[in-house]
């Protein structure tokens, strides 16, 4: 059997999560569902979003007008909106046995490595029950090793947001295609003024999206592992993603510097909403936080390419992985909401794109915009969104093997080494190799 490497909060032992999961082998007629004729029953959604970020209360409720026998509440896990610590804090619920029902995970890594520790219940029978084919549904199949645990609520592509601002200065035009070289040359352009007050082109954070730049648009393997787990890291837009975030932050110094990024603790929001970058490539969650929080025009580019010959628009592609909590005491209630959500509620909720194949593009712009603040929504340009938007292709949806967030964090430890001069590139590409393979044949049968 391969190893289960969940480590719930860094201190919690895998089996004090597996023995706060219940019974797995429950079916959706064993459970008591809303339908037990002792009252509605609540159900808790689980997840870091905060109330400004996600709208939930307005969302849950909505659900509960047309459902009588259920009450669903909210419960965000993170005060500052942090996926990261969001999903710490449900393992230790995991862990302590507390209830659970509805829960989402921000990461395909993130929810295969919960699906390894069993915290997540097989939707597949609720399913066939309901007789919905996952991938002919919604544009994301989720699926790990033969069964389905959960659904795809949000849908994340990536594009790139620019200042209008600081193009205008610049005399930029919003680019309609490009490269990864050109994005490098409009981050010179846009880079201005030295020290505290120095503004830069671009900003990568510390994620490992980001440190896979040229990668995230590979059509087949968009990941720095295969499905199968062997590494991808000879790939040669790896090596050329990490040799021109050095030459963008160390040699032209047109990005902020990784050591900055780290040191202070940037919050990739706030350096563009501070004028500290020009350019952020990021997830189209951000169209619905501008819609509420913009401090200036906002354009948008599609997603940089890694050669000029490759298609316009291809992106990485992502989602919230919504799920039913094996220990869930009301399995049948909680699919009941992850089906909804998935499908309608998430045009309700108005922040989010979603990964129904039914969801219409600008109804959803629409939704999104009208969920905002007058004033922020009218400095969206709503033209290069939706041009951006239309031209965005989504690359192969890798759900990694469960032990994979192991293989990104020693890939990204090697990746800071790199970036802060303390070994040459290709010291880095070899150990990352030898590192990730070594998980996977540790984790083989």
């Amino acid at each position: 059997m391969k190893k289960s490497l969940l480590v719930l909060s860094g201190v919690l032992a895998i089996s004090a999560a597996l023995a706060g999961c219940g019974n797995k082998a429950e079916t959706p007629a064993a459970d008591s569902g809303a339908a037990g004729g002792k009252g509605p029953v609540t159900i808790k959604v689980q997840g870091w979003y905060t109330e400004a970020q996600g709208n939930w209360n307005a969302t849950v409720e909505a659900y509960n007008k047309t459902h009588p026998n259920v009450k669903v509440v909210y419960e965000s896990m993170s005060e500052k909106g942090d996926s990261q610590e969001g999903m710490k804090k449900l393992d230790l619920l995991a862990a302590s046995g507390e209830q659970m029902d509805v829960v989402m995970y921000s990461s395909a890594s993130d929810f295969a490595q919960r699906v390894g520790a069993g915290i997540l219940e097989p939707l597949d029978d609720y399913l066939k029950k309901d007789n919905i084919v996952v991938k002919d549904e919604y544009k994301l199949d989720p699926i790990v090793n033969g069964k389905y645990y959960a659904l795809p609520g949000k849908m994340i592509e990536w594009f790139v947001l620019l200042n209008k601002d600081k193009l205008d200065e610049a005399k930029l035009p919003v680019p309609t295609e490009w490269t990864w070289d050109q994005y490098a040359e409009y981050a010179k352009k846009l880079t201005k003024g030295e020290g505290a007050s120095k503004a830069y082109g671009s900003y990568f954070h510390n994620w490992k999206d980001y440190a896979l730049l040229g990668l995230n648009n590979d059509m087949e393997n968009p990941y720095l592992v295969k499905s199968d787990g062997t590494q991808n890291i000879d790939n040669p837009k790896v090596r050329y993603s990490l040799d021109l975030r050095n030459k963008m932050e160390n040699v032209d110094k047109t990005s902020v510097p990784y050591f900055e990024v780290v040191s202070q603790k940037m919050a990739y929001r706030d350096v563009f909403y501070g004028g500290k970058t020009a350019m952020l490539a990021t997830g189209n969650w951000m169209v619905g936080e501008l819609s509420l929080n913009a401090k200036f025009k906002t354009v948008f580019a599609p997603y940089p390419k890694f050669d000029a010959k490759d298609p316009n628009g291809l992106t990485e592609v992502g989602a919230d992985f919504m799920g039913v909590a094996a220990n869930s005491k009301n399995k049948q209630a909680a699919y009941d909401f992850v089906k909804w959500y998935t499908t309608e509620g998430i045009q309700t909720q108005g922040l989010f794109f979603s990964a129904w194949k039914k969801a219409d593009v600008e109804k959803n712009v629409d939704a999104i915009l009208k969920s905002g603040k007058p004033e922020q929504v009218a400095m969206i340009d709503k033209e290069s969104l939706l041009a951006t938007l239309k031209v965005n292709k989504a690359t192969k949806l890798v759900v990694p093997p469960t032990y994979a967030l192991q293989q990104e964090k020693e890939y990204l430890t090697q990746v800071e080494l790199f970036l802060t001069g303390k070994q040459d590139l290709e010291k880095t590409i070899q150990t990352a190799k030898t590192k990730i393979e070594d998980i996977r044949k540790s984790n083989a049968k």
